[in-house]
């Protein structure tokens, strides 16, 4: 989970699912968090529940390391490089079914200039194969998928008002090549 905050619903979830040991279907549960802030709650010491402290600008699971759930909830509002972001999260897809699956406004993509890049989002998520429903801002994909968005980020902005949630957003920026 990223953006997983304190990392409650990933302790309740580690909880009912039994991280660390085999899961229906065979395999073991692992679950990851990671988080910014590091203001998560002290969990369990189980095997399998890792919650992170770290900046998902640079954050990368183990090299080998898939996920079969990747999700984003209420996260990206606040993240710099959303598109940097979901790129890489889209790679870390366990083959062939892994799924993304993440709160996203297009219209906090911006160009240069500042004008929302909404369209041109939306048709770059569309032609790799992920689905976007612009009612639910639900962004969805199963990988691992290569987003390709075909830009630079420039930076962000910490002053861009409300999100779609209300509550305050990053507006982030990319000169399109």
């Amino acid at each position: 989970d990223l953006c997983c905050g304190e990392g409650n619903a990933l302790i309740e979830a580690a909880g009912r699912l039994g991280v660390g040991e085999d899961a229906v279907g065979g395999g073991a549960v692992s679950i990851v968090g990671v988080d910014l802030v590091g203001r998560l709650r002290p969990g369990p010491n189980w095997p399998g529940l890792s919650l992170v402290t770290a900046s998902l600008a640079t954050w990368n699971p183990a090299a080998e390391q898939r996920f079969d759930l990747v999700t984003c909830v209420h996260g990206l509002h606040y993240i710099g490089d959303k598109l940097g972001l979901l790129t890489r999260a889209a790679r870390w897809l366990s083959p062939p079914d892994g799924v993304l699956i993440a709160d996203f406004d297009p219209s906090a993509v911006r160009h240069p200039d500042g004008s929302p890049a909404t369209r041109r989002v939306i048709r770059a998520l569309r032609q790799a194969g992920a689905g976007y429903d612009p009612r639910t801002h639900r962004l969805t994909c199963r990988g691992p998928l290569d987003l390709s968005f075909a830009a630079d980020y420039l930076g962000a902005d910490d002053a861009a008002g409300p999100s779609y949630t209300g509550q305050p957003g990053v507006a982030s920026h990319y000169r399109w090549l």
